[in-house]
């Protein structure tokens, strides 16, 4: 694949991270290469030849060679890291960016995000970092407990979808406001910060997310106009 890279998409642009750009140029390439030599027109190929074109196994061959080249994927879940540790890398352990804040007011700013719904009032609750099928099976069994605000990765709103009408508040380290999360926060009308960057947070630490904050405009994803929405930790 070491000309992977200069395959430019037909539509829209190429890819920002290395790793996405060089296993969907290779995608890219292969696809071509393999089109061309079956010297038929497109509509005859793209639905009844497509995986003349680009297979499973070409698929698991392209992300193996990349693999071997020294890349790992970025987590997108907890899960990922459990089930196949050789395929993606850990998050960088960034230092604290809050931890040495003052305690005002019996509180203490311990991140931040962007707000998806804006309350006329921040809400307040113990945490549960929520990362496992295990753990959602149990709170559908049993009940949310009230006041509970979840802190989920990037793919929790998939996770978690079951039982977020049951939390008083989200924290997602990921995503955007316009992410799947964002659009069940805004159908159930359940506080949540997206896109959040914050200290460690145990389980019972009690929290006060600032949702009365402005969300993102349309374009601030683009121009990192992002993260006005604060987090605290109660304490004492």
């Amino acid at each position: 694949m070491s000309d992977s890279a200069v395959t430019p998409p037909k539509w829209g642009s190429t890819e920002m991270l290395p790793l996405p750009g060089r296993f969907n140029s290779a995608v890219r390439a292969l696809a071509a290469k393999r089109f061309a030599a079956t010297g038929a027109a497109w509509k005859d190929v793209v639905f009844d030849r497509q995986f003349d074109l680009f297979s499973l196994a070409d698929a698991r061959a392209v992300e193996q060679e990349a693999l071997d080249s020294g890349y790992r994927f970025d987590f997108s879940a907890t899960v990922s890291l459990e089930s196949e540790p050789d395929k993606y890398k850990r998050p960088d352990k960034a230092a604290s960016g809050f931890a040495d804040g003052a305690v005002t007011d019996g509180r203490r700013q311990v991140g931040v995000g962007d707000n998806v719904i804006r309350k006329t009032a921040t809400v307040s609750g113990p945490v549960a970092l929520i990362s496992k099928v295990e753990q959602v099976m149990v709170l559908l069994a049993d009940g949310v407990p009230a006041g509970t605000i979840a802190v989920i990765d990037d793919s929790g709103g998939t996770l978690t979808a079951p039982i977020i009408e049951g939390f008083a508040g989200v924290i997602c380290l990921g995503g955007s406001v316009r992410s799947h999360l964002g659009i069940l926060a805004r159908e159930y009308d359940v506080p949540t910060l997206m896109n959040c960057k914050i200290d460690t947070l145990v389980d019972g630490d009690v929290v006060e997310i600032e949702v009365t904050a402005a969300p993102p405009a349309a374009d601030a994803y683009e121009t990192g106009d992002t993260g006005h929405a604060r987090i605290w930790k109660i304490e004492g």
